[in-house]
């Protein structure tokens, strides 16, 4: 059970810093900094939007519109932050 509560933060982990290299992806393409018509960037942007907008699209949904700002993935990183202190804290101690 263990390996199971480990593996589970671990994907937790991933999916974290996915998150936060989607984002700064979302901000180089906005200000230019990367050429969109580039092959390999393109690929890149793609998949990280493939990995992140199906948990992003929901919190978007809920949130008022806040003028260009996209706050969702600040959320989205706080509740991956409490589900994995939740695990570590909670689940974790009563399995060992």
């Amino acid at each position: 059970m263990l390996a199971l509560i480990q593996t589970v933060v671990l994907a937790l982990d991933i999916y974290w810093w996915l998150l936060i290299a989607s984002a700064i992806f979302s901000w180089l393409y906005a200000f230019n900094v990367v050429n969109p018509r580039n092959q390999v960037v393109m690929t890149i942007g793609n998949a990280l939007f493939r990995i992140t907008e199906p948990a992003l699209r929901p919190i978007r949904r809920l949130l008022p519109d806040l003028g260009g700002i996209d706050i969702s993935p600040i959320i989205l990183l706080l509740i991956i932050f409490f589900i994995r202190q939740f695990i570590i804290q909670t689940v974790a101690p009563a399995v060992i």
